[in-house]
């Protein structure tokens, strides 16, 4: 088969993993890279993501560059909902020009059809997708695979679901992302983390609840949320620094899709600084894992653990950062075979990774 060439936008963790991926891939080629940050524009793409050899492809800011490009599909690693605004501009000048959209950055749209989705969110896009003839798929981890698709395969192995719940279960420890101010890790106890707020935590979160409702060919009752904070009694070592005693240095929550007076499908976090912590709370049989409980006829556990092996020590964190954006890169082949319009994952065939075996 033809190679399928691609435009990468994001330089990030997530971003410039993927990138690293794609310049030896046998299916897929790197043909741009987009970024948001003006200082990053003209540097080669192997400087910005730690590659051994220059890559020639020199990262950009200008849109209308990277669509003259041609490329199968624009994949999209861009900033978190919160800035909506940037992510809507770029995908639906992909859209509008005909050029498929695969995203782990705007999480609601995961399934775009769940009501909390705003409507200047959800519009433009359909509209794009109308003039151009083209199709948008949202994925990730969690929102993603680990709490669509792993469930969904699962329930399809049994006779009856009485509950369904996936679970992410990771040490922060050694992982350098963001989660002070959307987790309140490392804060007082007295913080508000944005996510701690019922609404926030559906939108940025939720949307795989009523996606595997919906599945199942239920329509939930109400959709609810808990939060849980855990403070360290003792200081404790991180990537990026030091979390003082009287800290939070754990967090779990739960968004629960209720239906028949009963929660039926959960998504559940728990979040920790160092395996210790917060030793009450749920945790895998191995540490850092996505988890699945179905109890129904029969009831299923599958844990799953993602690793690097190279020798890098590298963090489970980043490993499932990668899983994170190789869904999305590894989907562009079937999206370029669906209709116009949203794609989630209830519409996609298997996806098995051509060309990962080499």
């Amino acid at each position: 088969m033809d190679k399928k060439r691609v435009v990468v936008w994001g330089t990030g963790v997530v971003g410039s993993m993927v990138i690293a991926e794609i310049v030896d891939h046998p299916v897929f080629e790197l043909v741009g890279v987009g970024v948001t940050r003006s200082d990053r524009a003209g540097t080669d793409v192997a400087e910005l993501c730690g590659l051994p050899a220059a890559t020639g492809i020199l990262a950009t800011t200008d849109v209308d560059e990277l669509i003259a490009l041609r490329p199968d599909a624009l994949v999209h690693y861009g900033p978190t909902a919160q800035y909506a605004d940037d992510n809507i501009r770029v995908i639906t000048a992909f859209l509008r020009a005909g050029i498929d959209v695969c995203s782990t950055a705007m999480t609601p749209w995961v399934w775009p059809h769940m009501r909390q989705n705003p409507g200047n969110w959800i519009t433009p896009v359909e509209e794009a997708c109308a003039e151009g003839g083209a199709s948008c798929f949202t994925t990730g981890i969690d929102p993603g695979f680990a709490n669509d698709l792993f469930p969904m395969t699962l329930m399809g192995l049994c006779g009856r679901v009485d509950s369904v719940r996936a679970s992410e279960l990771l040490d922060y420890t050694d992982y350098a992302g963001d989660y002070e101010d959307e987790m309140g890790i490392g804060r007082p106890p007295s913080y508000t983390p944005l996510l701690e707020i019922p609404d926030l935590l559906v939108m940025a979160w939720g949307a795989t609840v009523p996606m595997i409702a919906h599945a199942a060919g239920i329509e939930l009752d109400d959709m609810t949320t808990t939060w849980e904070k855990w403070v360290t009694p003792t200081d404790r070592k991180t990537a990026k620094g030091v979390i003082e005693a009287g800290n939070v240095a754990a967090i779990r929550f739960t968004i629960n899709g209720v239906y028949g007076g009963r929660e039926v499908i959960t998504l559940e976090h728990v979040n920790r600084i160092g395996l210790d912590a917060a030793p009450d709370w749920p945790s895998g049989s191995g540490d850092d894992v996505y988890r699945v409980d179905i109890v129904g006829s029969p009831s299923i556990s599958q844990e799953t653990a993602f690793r690097f092996t190279d020798g890098s020590g590298r963090a489970p964190a980043v490993a499932g950062c990668l899983a994170t954006g190789l869904r999305a890169l590894n989907a562009v082949p079937a999206v370029n075979d669906l209709p116009p319009g949203w794609v989630t994952a209830l519409d996609l065939p298997l996806v098995p990774g051509v060309g990962t075996i080499r």
